[in-house]
């Protein structure tokens, strides 16, 4: 080593010029380096309803992650925290919101959501997005794609996958309306994936449905399924600004036409198509007195209060098949035979309703 090499400073003094290391006595002194993952303290019922009270988004955001979560332990904290906060809820209006996709669903929301806001409401959009086939996550997570809106002070997003859910609903929807509601937000959006099925679960949580919809509506009356039109309460044709403007004016008038000879969704309320530009907020006020109109005359005549009780008795339903599905599938048996009776049926070996039954019947022999 010549005189221009600087030595290291760990090197000891007489130590040889090659490199090498040394044990240096003392190196038990030195600070050990701080953990990189430190395990969060799981809080109590009473910090979570507590939390929630005080529209905490932190802690509401995990009581929410409590609710999804199908382990058996976070089931019982959350059901625990729900039942808290029963006498908190109920004081919201919920509405439902569906369309095909590139109808502007998103678009629509966070122009209704900041809308809504400005008002002094407080809103609370649980975006259901598509659920990836091979991750199970969401694909297209809303908070990007309604970045003012999630910036909102008044304003609270929760993106969750549809987990391939019927509608696009993610099962435990209703517990997390529960939750915003108890944490003071008084409009609740509901975002479905809008693939055109079963919405009829989407109707049996909210107190307005509002389909999204495009111009051109003679070609989309076409492929409309009537079942899907039956159970709105408004139908909305967005991108109305523009050239496109007449021709959302003309598909407004058929689809009237179209509606008048339907039975309405609501006992009491004459569904209608309105318009709207999402993207230059227009007719977005409109929208919202519609909303209003329709809470103030579904409570004069009590449709409102007894839609929200009939509800209440489909979620008990809905629970109790959630039970049994996830009982069945995570049964032992059933676990160690599914895959064998699969192969049996795919190869023609075995009939689909044999196989059913003894898998039930492996289900049953506990």
């Amino acid at each position: 080593m010549n005189e221009h090499t600087s030595r290291p400073e760990w090197v000891r003094e007489g130590q040889a010029d090659e490199f090498a290391t040394a044990y240096v006595k003392g190196s038990e002194a030195l600070p050990k380096p701080s953990a990189r993952f430190v395990k969060r303290k799981e809080r109590s019922v009473a910090e979570y309803v507590e939390g929630v009270r005080n529209n905490d988004r932190t802690i509401l955001a995990q009581a929410i992650t409590l609710v999804e979560s199908n382990a058996a332990k976070h089931m019982e904290t959350a059901q625990q925290i729900l039942n808290e906060l029963l006498p908190y809820v109920g004081k919201s209006v919920r509405i439902g919101i569906t369309g095909v996709p590139g109808a502007g669903k998103s678009t629509f929301i966070e122009a209704f959501g900041q809308f809504l806001c400005e008002q002094g409401h407080r809103v609370a959009v649980l975006a259901v997005d598509p659920s990836s086939s091979i991750t199970g996550g969401s694909i297209l997570g809303d908070k990007t794609r309604m970045e003012n809106l999630a910036r909102h002070p008044r304003a609270f997003i929760r993106p969750s996958p549809s987990g391939g859910t019927l509608g696009g609903v993610h099962r435990k929807t209703r517990e997390t309306m529960l939750l915003c509601e108890a944490a003071g937000y008084d409009v609740i959006l509901v975002e479905t994936v809008g693939v055109g099925q079963s919405e009829f679960v989407v109707r049996g949580m909210v107190d307005f449905f509002m389909l999204l919809a495009l111009t051109g509506a003679g070609d989309e009356l076409q492929g409309m399924k009537k079942g899907i039109m039956e159970l709105v309460d408004a139908v909305v044709i967005n991108k109305a600004d523009g050239d496109n403007k007449p021709k959302a004016l003309a598909a407004k008038e058929e689809y009237n036409q179209f509606l008048h000879y339907l039975r309405p969704a609501t006992p009491g309320w004459e569904t209608k198509a309105y318009t709207c530009s999402a993207l230059y907020s227009e007719g977005i006020e409109d929208i919202w007195r519609v909303v209003e109109t329709f809470v103030t005359v579904t409570k004069q005549s009590g449709v409102f209060d007894t839609r929200r009780r009939h509800q209440l008795k489909d979620w008990v339903y809905a629970m109790i098949k959630d039970y049994l599905e996830t009982s069945f599938f995570a049964h032992p048996l059933v676990k160690e035979k599914l895959p064998i009776i699969e192969n049996h049926v795919m190869s023609g070996t075995k009939a689909v309703t044999q196989a059913v039954q003894e898998l039930i019947a492996a289900y049953e022999s506990r």
